[in-house]
């Protein structure tokens, strides 16, 4: 297959659709299922290199997930805490524990889960039963991987009426060292961003704390790999092997560390007890329940707790989570990794970042304040490394 016709483009009015290799030879995707358009084809192929390079720099199966050209999350296959399978909605999953595969795409999933409703997946290896069994409850349009187990592609199948995406992707396919891509009419050309990331970009630590235990550097992996396909400006928050916190496509670097921030506190308050024990009625659906407790966390669009509204959720009414109990929560957390895509302009960043528990991070450097940056880092005791390059991604 040389091309393959798309029912439009990103808006129904952009027509015709299509892809299609410049050079006449053949796709390396074959549609299993579905029809696929070409926003999930976007996200599709940024999700694989995240998970193919994630697989590559840290040796274990990888999973992202994505949403409008930019991951929610990404991790790599390492066992969920009882806590975590809690809070990730897969503390019922028999097996999750022997799938490493299975393992990543839960926490790449359960990371920010109203950001990933209707999400495409990406998998660096095989898809196995178990995953297939994880997918298959959840709201999403797509998924590519480099295989399919037989039973598992059958249980893939059942989703959206036999109407699910899914695609198989060559793993041995390497893309024309330049690319190219139109706007307005006009070509754009450059060398595609070969630049390989590893724990080898970490050694230039330029704080007076030199600690980087081998969790945070692989923490840092794995936030600077998701930054490399993340719409720029963009920030990373990532903890346990996942991105926790994904900031993107703000102008202001701080709004993209508040944002990255505020998604990574989110998570951990998921974890927190009172949430975690919050009394659902029991045929409330999956997405109602990460909206309610997105809502009773961060106190959004309505309060979830307030009288004539808590019974459309619970079987009684649940104590809110005081901003006090939040804040002592979050204090009690450290260990948390945070990369960026481009330089830190100012410490305020930093200072942001400490609230959500940042000891370890990784940016480029390069800024005419990159001083005043280290001194905050000093300040609280923060190990950060410049890497020397940029990622941005549009």
């Amino acid at each position: 297959m040389t091309e393959l016709a798309l029912k439009y483009g990103c808006n129904p009015n952009q027509t015709p659709s299509r892809i299609f290799m410049d050079n006449g030879e053949e796709l390396p995707v074959t549609i299993l299922s579905g029809r696929p358009g070409y926003i999930n084809f976007l996200d599709a192929f940024n999700a694989w290199q995240l998970v193919k390079e994630l697989k590559a720099a840290l040796s274990l199966p990888a999973a992202a997930s994505f949403k409008h050209v930019s991951p929610t999350s990404a991790a790599v296959g390492i066992p969920l805490s009882d806590t975590l399978k809690k809070a990730c909605f897969v503390d019922d999953v028999e097996g999750l524990d022997e799938s490493p595969l299975a393992c990543a795409y839960a926490r790449a999933r359960g990371t920010d889960r109203m950001c990933s409703f209707g999400d495409f997946v990406a998998l660096s290896d095989v898809c196995d039963v178990t995953t297939a069994r994880l997918i298959e409850r959840e709201v999403s349009d797509g998924v590519i991987a480099p295989g399919y187990e037989p039973e598992a592609l059958e249980i893939l199948k059942t989703k959206r009426k036999g109407n699910y995406n899914i695609v198989q992707i060559d793993p041995d396919y390497t893309p024309a060292p330049i690319e190219r891509k139109h706007v307005y009419g006009i070509t754009f050309e450059q060398g595609r961003n070969e630049y390989k990331i590893d724990a080898s970009c970490l050694e230039n630590v330029v704080t007076a704390n030199k600690n980087m235990p081998e969790e945070a550097k692989r923490d840092l992996v794995i936030a600077l790999i998701t930054l490399k396909y993340t719409q720029s400006n963009s920030v990373c928050f990532a903890y346990g092997g996942q991105a926790i916190g994904v900031g993107a496509g703000q102008q202001s670097r701080i709004h993209c560390t508040r944002l990255a921030g505020g998604k990574a506190d989110t998570w951990f308050l998921r974890q927190y007890e009172k949430v975690l024990n919050l009394p659902f009625l029991p045929d409330l659906k999956r997405p109602d329940r990460d909206n309610v407790i997105d809502g009773y966390i961060n106190k959004n669009e309505e309060d979830v707790c307030a009288d004539g509204v808590w019974q459309r959720y619970f079987t009684h009414r649940p104590e809110p989570l005081t901003e006090e109990e939040a804040k002592a929560y979050l204090a009690s957390i450290d260990g948390v990794s945070l990369a960026s895509d481009a330089f830190f302009p100012f410490g305020d960043n930093i200072e942001r970042a400490k609230r959500s528990g940042v000891s370890y991070i990784a940016e480029p450097g390069g800024s005419i304040r990159d001083n005043e940056v280290v001194a905050v880092c000093d300040k609280y005791n923060i190990t950060m490394a410049m890497t020397g390059f940029r990622l941005f991604h549009h």
